[in-house]
């Protein structure tokens, strides 16, 4: 397939996504249900009406909230392997998803972006270097009140669109193409209900990355780990001697983590953390959660390990306290299984290359739902998006950039049945 064999511009993902971002999907980490909001389905339902509308026959929503989909295979032969191409509905918990109002900032030509809705937040190239490569391209942030949910809507709208096309294309030859849209990757659980049998492909990919080019094949290994504080509850009146709050002891834990070395704020690249992301209780009980994060699975255990070593060393200072230290595994590094299987980085490689950009192969310093289905006998890296500044007011991703991930996408199905 060359690059003329469909002309980008009769299309629009620029409109799908601007459509989707208005829909709010945000997931949340405290909640019992699955998908833990059911927000989420009003942007699901409205993505299986899209793709029957294509003519894509098998289109629909499960019970748990999964968009299963396949667009039929054009090509003669008969051994071309089945690719999914996946993408999360939900947008994170951390900043706002409600009411978003995005802006098109047409022929972008440098210079801070700021936002009208609170002009206190401003996107600098300064801050943001991968904006200087966005000089003359159509750069999408929201209005400043919310993030934008290019992460990872811009995933489900390249997706999209890139069906759209297949339909309306048969001189881009593929095999069969499965499609799957997930609830909840945000926090932790899009993976979990998913079907692998049904699903029925081979090999995957995530529409989940960052910077146009990009391809990661390296994600983090991560535990979840929650640490229960005893403390001894006396009326306050009668305390003295005889108190021992949970609450303040684990205050002293957190104050106690090393400060210089395995925290997010001080480690980059490669290095692993501890960090500490919810503290909640009382004088009677407490309880700190923590994510451990290295891309050495092995690691996780000394990690951990220094970490009981700082919740013992605090509870000296608190007679009459004890603990509970809970680990649990939430997803390992999705290289440990795609490195069996280099074909899939190869061809995504090449399909950066014919996009006609420079093709980069990076590690993440986080998860995608690709970690978990390569453990389960999917392998799946991790594609660009063009998205930035995920999770944030800030976000921001162009037009441009996302129809050279949608032209990624078609020439990945095209290479592997090129390649059957």
């Amino acid at each position: 397939m060359s690059d003329n064999t469909i002309n980008i511009k009769e299309y629009n993902v620029l409109q799908r996504f601007l459509r989707y971002v208005k829909v709010d999907t945000e997931s949340d980490p405290h909640s019992i249900s699955f998908p833990s909001t059911s927000k989420q389905k009003d942007l699901s339902r409205i993505l299986v009406q899209e793709l029957l509308e294509m003519g894509i026959e098998d289109a629909h929503l499960d019970e748990f909230g999964y968009v299963y989909a396949t667009i039929p295979s054009n090509s003669e032969k008969k051994n071309v392997p089945v690719i999914c191409f996946c993408s999360h509905v939900d947008t994170s918990p951390d900043c706002s998803g409600k009411d978003v109002k995005p802006i098109v900032h047409e022929n972008y030509q440098g210079g801070d972006i700021i936002l009208p809705d609170d002009p206190k937040v401003v996107i600098r190239p300064l801050d943001h270097p991968d904006l200087r490569d966005q000089i003359g391209t159509d750069v999408v942030t929201a209005s400043g009140t919310t993030l934008l949910g290019a992460d990872d809507k811009a995933g489900v709208a390249e997706i999209m669109e890139a069906a759209h096309i297949l339909m309306n294309s048969p001189a881009i030859k593929h095999g069969e193409i499965k499609i799957l849209f997930t609830p909840d990757e945000e926090v932790g659980q899009g993976v979990k209900h998913i079907d692998i049998k049904k699903l029925g492909a081979q090999f995957a990919y995530t529409m989940d990355g960052e910077k146009a080019g990009t391809i990661e094949d390296e994600t983090f290994s991560a535990d979840g780990v929650r640490v229960t504080i005893q403390g001894v509850s006396v009326h306050p009146g009668f305390a003295r001697g005889k108190m021992v709050s949970a609450l303040k002891v684990a205050a002293a834990i957190v104050n106690n983590l090393p400060k210089d070395r395995i925290s997010p704020e001080t480690t980059s690249g490669k290095e692993g953390f501890v960090h500490p992301t919810n503290l909640s209780g009382g004088v009677d009980i407490a309880q700190i959660e923590f994510i451990v994060r290295d891309h050495k699975t092995a690691q996780l255990i000394q990690h951990e390990q220094t970490l009981r070593e700082v919740v013992e060393r605090t509870l000296v200072d608190f007679a009459g306290a004890s603990y509970e230290f809970e680990v649990t595994e939430q997803y390992r590094n999705m290289k440990e299984v795609l490195d069996q299987h280099p074909e899939i980085i190869e061809i995504g490689l090449e399909a950066i290359r014919r996009v006609g950009l420079r093709a980069e192969r990076r590690s993440i310093r986080g998860g995608t739902d690709g970690s978990r289905l390569s453990f389960m006998g999917l392998p799946c890296p991790n594609v660009f998006t063009g998205g930035h500044a995920f999770h944030g007011k800030m976000e921001w991703v162009s037009r441009q950039d996302m129809e050279k991930a949608v032209s990624t996408v078609l020439h990945i199905v095209n290479i592997w049945e090129e390649r059957a």
